[in-house]
């Protein structure tokens, strides 16, 4: 069995975390960043991955488009009846 490429990443970034808030306890500042610097990096982190996401999702703008769309919900929704 192989482990889930999800769990390596949880893993490592709790790890991360961790080391930081340890170093952090100590009095030792850990990134060499400061408070307005990690703001502006976490607010930009989260615009990108919310363009991204909001992105990601299906975006119908066409007539023909739409009328998929339409076509693929009545399909599910004929699905869950059978």
């Amino acid at each position: 069995m192989k482990i889930a490429t999800g769990t390596i990443v949880r893993t490592v970034v709790l790890a991360v975390a961790l080391l930081n808030q340890i170093l952090t306890a100590c009095g030792i500042a850990p990134l060499p960043f400061d408070e307005a610097e990690t703001a502006e990096l976490v607010s930009t982190a989260i615009t990108a991955a919310a363009a991204l996401w909001a992105w990601w999702k299906n975006n119908s703008f066409t007539q023909a488009a739409l009328a998929g769309d339409a076509a693929m919900q009545e399909a599910r929704a004929e699905s869950k009846v059978a």
